[in-house]
């Protein structure tokens, strides 16, 4: 019986002021009940808009389905037909402006809850030590996977499904990218992301860590060695900075440094980790993205007892998801909006403050948000400690100073057919932040996916030498 009730069933939580000062997980998922409950308001419609706004294909209605009859395993091995990181994806995908955007509830109600359903699903799985057994038949075929994380692993995922004999090359000492180094413990814990990872290195995959393609070799050199087809998801790890005064004083981090040192190297766990963060009690982060969510509530459980987001435009504007600036809101970090920094004060070693301006909305820009401007005589002073930059990042400009015959963007960013994520250079595929910037994991896993599949087509046509 289709459960009509107009809210999503309550995902318990942490408490705000509790969680505020721990790294446990702050949300705690569905007990099997509740996720049957939640299931039953699928109404199971015909055309199913849901699976194309999902950017990977789920069958969402059919994993709904199983879940709402009980049947718990059979919704995950529904799931990973298509996603091959379930647990990720239910956690950290903006599902908002995808899948649940689209649902038919959401047109009168909330829609259903997709997101909170695909990673109890997974969530279930791997809690009851499930394992899906895939007999893969190899077709003696090498392809070359550089970077590890979500685009990467999907792409290295569907291929060793399809028989390929595939090696990743990752950078880092641990795979997952952004997963690992990026999104905190409290939003994506680390060993969810490495039992996920795990199940892609069961299908087959050869990995090597702490090799840099472009220094340790080069994807032209990977052609020569005989990799049929060489997949680029090497992210997008150079940060962006304003170009102020002071942005070199000591306690002024990029969000990219700052989350690397607390998430990869474990900074939170110091000084059972050497790899301490200096946070000062008044920090400012600047953005208002996720990754500025991230930063700011991280900030918070490092001890920090005044958190700052300082944001150009208004609260309508902020790129962050809903339910990211709604936890940051509860936890107690402040949202200085209309704000842009000018220049970073300090004694010549350390940060003291930073000078911002007020500023006003004038007329959409290309993005279609309002442009900011500066109000006149606004000038004011917030005393700080510690300056985090959460204002994005652009590809690391090695693969394309190191790869024959690839185009890219002035920004840096790789340029691809879109429909085939094929390069200008022959046998080289490339998808996730190296291509669009820093955009989400689901949309990277989608560009890995679709590489994957375009890869497989063109060898089995017998045109490799075209790809």
């Amino acid at each position: 019986m289709t459960n009509m009730s107009k809210t999503k069933v309550r995902m318990p939580e942490q408490p705000p002021l509790i969680r505020n000062h721990n790294f446990e997980e702050v949300t705690l998922g569905y007990t099997p009940r509740q996720a049957m409950e939640e299931a039953e308001r699928c109404l199971q419609c015909k055309n199913k808009p849901c699976i194309g706004g999902c950017p990977v294909g789920v069958p969402i209605p059919e994993f709904i389905q199983l879940i709402a009859d009980g049947d718990f395993i059979a919704a995950y091995q529904k799931i990973i037909t298509e996603n091959s990181l379930p647990a990720v994806c239910g956690r950290v995908c903006p599902q908002e402006n995808q899948c649940e955007g689209v649902c038919i509830r959401g047109k009168k109600a909330e829609p259903v809850g997709i997101g909170r359903l695909e990673r109890f699903a997974a969530d279930y799985a791997l809690s009851s030590g499930f394992v899906q057994k895939n007999e893969i038949a190899k077709n003696g075929m090498k392809i070359a996977v550089v970077g590890g994380g979500p685009a990467g692993l999907s792409c290295a995922g569907d291929m060793a499904k399809l028989g390929y004999d595939v090696t990743l090359f990752e950078a880092l000492h641990e795979l997952g990218g952004v997963l690992t180094y990026g999104i905190p413990e409290f939003r994506l814990p680390k060993d969810l992301v490495q039992e996920e990872i795990n199940k892609i290195a069961e299908m087959g995959v050869t990995i090597h860590r702490n090799v840099i393609v472009g220094r340790s070799m080069t994807v032209d050199e990977l052609l020569e060695d005989g990799y049929k087809a060489v997949f680029v998801g090497s992210g997008a790890g150079l940060p962006r900075f304003m170009g102020i005064e002071g942005e070199n004083l000591n306690g002024v981090y990029s969000a990219n440094e700052y989350l690397t040192r607390v998430n990869l190297m474990r900074a939170y766990e110091y000084p059972k980790y050497p790899t301490p963060v200096k946070t000062g009690k008044r920090v400012a982060v600047v953005g208002g993205g996720n990754v500025a969510m991230d930063a700011a509530r991280t900030a918070l459980r490092l001890g920090a007892e005044e958190v700052s987001i300082v944001y150009r435009r208004g609260m309508d504007e902020l790129p962050a998801r809903a339910e990211e600036v709604h936890h940051a809101m509860e936890e107690g970090i402040q949202f200085r909006l209309l704000v842009n920094p000018v220049r970073i004060l300090g004694d010549g070693t350390w940060v003291q403050g930073m000078e911002c301006v007020e500023m006003e909305l004038g007329e959409p820009d290309a993005s279609g948000r309002r442009s900011p401007r500066e109000k006149a005589d606004s000038l004011f002073t917030l005393e700080l400690e510690t300056v985090i930059m959460a204002i994005g990042q652009n590809p690391n400009p090695l693969i394309r100073q190191t790869t024959s015959g690839l185009d890219t963007h002035r920004w840096g960013g790789i340029i691809v057919d879109e429909a085939t994520m094929r390069t200008s250079k022959m046998g080289v595929y490339a998808g996730g932040d190296a291509v669009t910037g820093a955009a989400t994991v689901i949309l990277a896993m989608g560009a890995g996916k679709k590489a994957a599949q375009a890869i497989h087509q063109a060898l089995t046509i017998g045109v490799a030498n075209i790809i």
